[in-house]
């Protein structure tokens, strides 16, 4: 009972902080929720238990390496922020190049939210087989579609807040969990040491293919019209280091308390591992999953279609383009696992990243060849993440 108690006043409290009237209008803060509300996603319901499979021990530094990749390219997306100030979004080739991108990686990560979302919503039932999570997927898809068709997204994202606030409060009552569960096994003398079950290139072709459960970060530039650019690089680089301090606790909890086949790994892995914990976190996970997925869907699916209408010059219209995502996402439900669609939104953000930090590289080169050469690398190694990374089998 102690334990349930101090999971419910850890989410409990967080909610209160994040409902304080004066924190909800801070400038900065409402410019960090959106790229943190994309950051601290999905990935966080499938990395503990992916990377604890593949990294054993090895883990936290697997989440370090990604974390690192994420700040190297956002650095580049910030330099760009910087040097096009408040005049937003430039037309040249190379950022609409990188738009027609992001449009692609938006509607691969659109399904992935919704694959993801299905498979959660029906785990603490016996409809567990992938078909049913796809036929749910689908209705969602419908659901968002016939929304943006008739009454726009104005209604579904002012639910945004709502449901990061939710999900961060439940993942502050998660972690004091697993904390406490991890303090246990030190005092038992029985911290899991597990070895790497994947290593050398296979193993690094695997990290590549996760670069999607760190994205989100590059929102902060398309939120011109909204903030300037001192705020949008403000809110992105502290967005990244609150991220990348939640995941990296949360691996290294997940890591030395659980050997790697303590549960079937599969997309609603976490739940099961939390059952383990307490019998209240898989119905928490849950709450956050379906929140999360939603919200992050709806997102994806008004930036898709924002992209794309401008990609087309206004010959597709937004109800159109929505359309457009919707059907590609259901072809990709329906003819790949969550494992794999990771893979594919990893490479298309990926190749985003590429891009931008190329521009960036370009854009230095005269004046800042060692900035322009760091960004440079991120960019090659963006295009060997398209090239290369791999989903787990």
């Amino acid at each position: 009972m102690l334990l349930e108690l101090a999971i419910l006043l850890a989410t409990i409290g967080t909610g209160a902080v994040l409902a304080v009237p004066r924190l909800r209008k801070a400038v900065v803060w409402r410019a960090i929720i959106t790229p943190l509300a994309s950051i601290i996603g999905s990935g966080f319901l499938v990395l503990g238990p992916l990377l604890n499979h593949a990294f054993g021990w090895f883990a936290p530094l697997a989440m370090i390496l990604l974390c690192a990749v994420s700040w190297g390219v956002g650095a580049a997306i910030r330099d760009n922020i910087a040097a096009f100030g408040d005049k937003g979004v430039p037309h040249g080739r190379a950022e609409t190049l990188a738009s027609a991108l992001l449009g692609f990686a938006y509607i691969i990560s659109v399904a992935y939210y919704l694959n993801l979302l299905g498979a959660f919503a029906l785990s603490l039932t016996p409809l567990t087989e992938p078909v049913y999570g796809r036929i749910l997927a689908t209705a969602v898809y419908l659901v968002i579609l016939g929304v943006g068709w008739t009454r726009g997204f104005a209604l579904l994202e002012s639910m945004e807040y709502g449901s990061v606030a939710l999900k961060l409060s439940i993942i502050a009552g998660l972690l004091v969990a697993l904390g406490i569960y991890l303090a246990q096994t030190l005092n038992a003398g029985t911290v899991v040491v597990a070895p790497a079950q994947i290593t050398g290139w296979t193993g690094i072709t695997l990290g590549f293919g996760m670069i999607v459960t760190v994205q989100g970060f590059e929102t902060s530039r398309y939120l011109g019209h909204t903030y300037d650019a001192e705020t949008r690089i403000r809110s992105m680089r502290l967005a990244q280091i609150i991220s990348a301090a939640i995941y990296l606790i949360y691996i290294v909890f997940i890591a030395y308390s659980f050997q790697p086949d303590a549960v079937d790994l599969s997309e609603t892995a976490i739940v099961d591992m939390m059952g383990i914990i307490s019998p209240i976190l898989p119905v928490l996970l849950v709450a956050a999953a379906l929140a999360a997925q939603f919200s992050a869907a709806v997102a994806d699916t008004n930036g898709s279609g924002g992209l794309i209408t401008e990609l087309s010059r206004n010959r597709l219209k937004p109800k159109q383009a929505y359309a457009v995502t919707v059907g590609l996402g259901l072809v990709i439900t329906w003819t790949a696992d969550v494992f794999q669609i990771i893979s594919y939104a990893s490479r298309a953000f990926a190749a985003y990243y590429a891009v931008q930090a190329g521009i960036a590289a370009v854009r230095n080169w005269p004046t800042h060849k060692l900035r322009a050469g760091i960004f440079a690398g991120f960019s090659g190694l963006g295009l060997m993440i398209v090239m290369f990374g791999t989903a787990i089998e």
